[in-house]
């Protein structure tokens, strides 16, 4: 398999599969001299693991990550960051009885199709097990632009749709969001999230859901204006996470409904200070950050294992129905904000370099 190496100057590359001993990832251009400790990753980590609330997989992972070089002496040495993550909780046994069936909604037929060959438990590689080390690389992202841009960065994410339904984002908590199973920014709407995602769980279904992330306190002028624009770079790295089918940058989709008038985000100076009225164009103009918020929006399909029986076809050609049992979230979308995030740190940084090697030399 090609391709399972992210980023241009801060790249990392990830290993491992779902049921394997253990997954983990490499991280490369690194900056030097960034104080890094396991703890700083394992914090994020801690967001994403699953088996946290009964809304998400009863899978049990520590996700305890391990340090096996790049840093000495509690610093980042500029050189390769190996990390690694022990698998601990694997039901194996639980995907024998579907072995040589496909999935509807899975990877597995073209993964077979192309492939010739599938590591049926539990997915393989092409399972959500592998974004843990995304995560990984993005603390280290998070680390070195905290360093370099200062307290300002913060990047954010939370779910503000589940399934039919949403929240009012004008009522966004920063605060709120880490302390609910949901990671929802409107308190008004958990109890009936609650509601509606336990129905969906005890109907043995799956909803999806839409996450929002935004990044504050980002520099103007990340971003190269044609084939490496920030919200290429950035749509391209939401659209790499398992099971996301769209993405939406500042007003996104909505913008085909909006007038020149409603859509341009006037420009204004105060105290020599450059403001915008608004920000449909989600903090990127051109290809390049305008020094506003960067907001960035995915969509979530809902998990395909679910216990309804549907019809699919097996290995050898033949038709078939399957029932996937097993743990699984009812909505994987709630532990795809972590991933988001780390997403977004990790090209943040890569353009923040690369802006670096060419306008600050």
């Amino acid at each position: 398999m090609s391709f399972n190496t992210f980023g241009k100057i801060f790249r990392f590359t990830t290993w491992g599969e779902s049921h394997g001993p253990a997954i983990g990832c490499v991280v490369d251009g690194c900056p030097p001299n960034i104080n890094l400790k396991e703890q700083d990753i394992q914090s994020e980590l801690n967001k994403r693991k699953p088996g946290q609330s009964k809304f998400t997989t009863q899978r049990k992972e520590d996700d305890a990550v391990q340090i096996l070089s790049g840093v000495f002496e509690g610093k980042t040495t500029g050189t390769p960051i190996s990390m690694i993550i022990y698998n601990k909780d694997m039901k194996s046994r639980d995907y024998e009885t579907i072995k040589n069936k496909f999935r509807p909604g899975h990877a597995d037929y073209t993964y077979f199709k192309k492939y010739g060959i599938r590591d049926y438990r539990g997915g393989g590689r092409q399972s959500a097990r592998e974004t843990a080390s995304r995560v990984a690389a993005g603390a280290i992202a998070k680390k070195v632009l905290e360093k370099k841009i200062g307290k300002k960065y913060k990047v954010i994410g939370a779910v503000t749709q589940l399934g039919i339904l949403g929240c009012d984002t004008r009522k966004w908590d920063d605060k709120l969001i880490l302390k609910n199973p949901f990671f929802c920014p409107d308190k008004s709407v958990l109890k009936i999230w609650e509601k509606y995602l336990l129905s969906i769980r005890k109907s043995g279904s799956s909803c999806g859901a839409i996450i929002e992330v935004r990044a504050r306190g980002i520099p103007v002028g990340l971003g190269a204006p044609i084939y490496s624009k920030l919200d290429m770079d950035l749509a391209s790295a939401m659209m790499s996470i398992n099971a996301v089918k769209g993405v939406n940058i500042g007003s996104g989709m909505s913008s085909a409904q909006l007038t020149g008038e409603q859509n341009s985000d006037e420009i204004y100076q105060n105290k020599k200070k450059i403001n915008f009225k608004s920000n449909n164009a989600g903090g990127i103009l051109g290809g390049i950050s305008s020094g506003q918020d960067i907001i960035i929006s995915f969509a979530v399909k809902p998990t395909s294992s679910i216990l309804s029986s549907r019809k699919t076809i097996d290995k050898f050609g033949k038709n078939t129905s399957i029932s996937v049992r097993g743990r699984h979230d009812p909505c994987v979308g709630i532990r795809a904000v972590p991933i988001g995030e780390a997403m977004m740190h990790c090209v943040l940084l890569d353009h923040y370099l690369m802006n670096n090697a060419q306008c600050k030399s």
